[in-house]
């Protein structure tokens, strides 16, 4: 992950769904580096989802953190998914 990223978050957002939005992109990139648990990144992505319900918004947010991250919140949200309950997520 390059110095910068710039997390997608709209103006629109108040404060509290910034941070939640900030929240969630932060566990997927701490699983690409030292490894997240399963609950951590489901609890995040469910707060996420509250803020961004739609599918195409949550599709364009990944887009736009994948371009500065080069790290793929859809892969670690699929992973959570099929995981058993207390394991850890780490992203190669």
């Amino acid at each position: 992950m390059s110095d910068q990223v710039y997390f997608p978050i709209s103006q629109n957002w108040t404060t509290e769904e910034v941070i939640n939005v900030v929240q969630f992109f932060e566990v997927v990139h701490k699983a690409y580096t030292t490894g997240a648990k399963r609950e951590d990144i489901m609890n995040a992505y469910r707060t996420f989802q509250q803020v961004v319900p739609s599918k195409s918004e949550e599709k364009q947010h990944f887009k736009e953190y994948e371009k500065q991250s080069g790290e793929v919140p859809f892969y670690v949200v699929r992973d959570a998914k099929k995981a058993k309950t207390g394991t850890v997520i780490q992203m190669n």
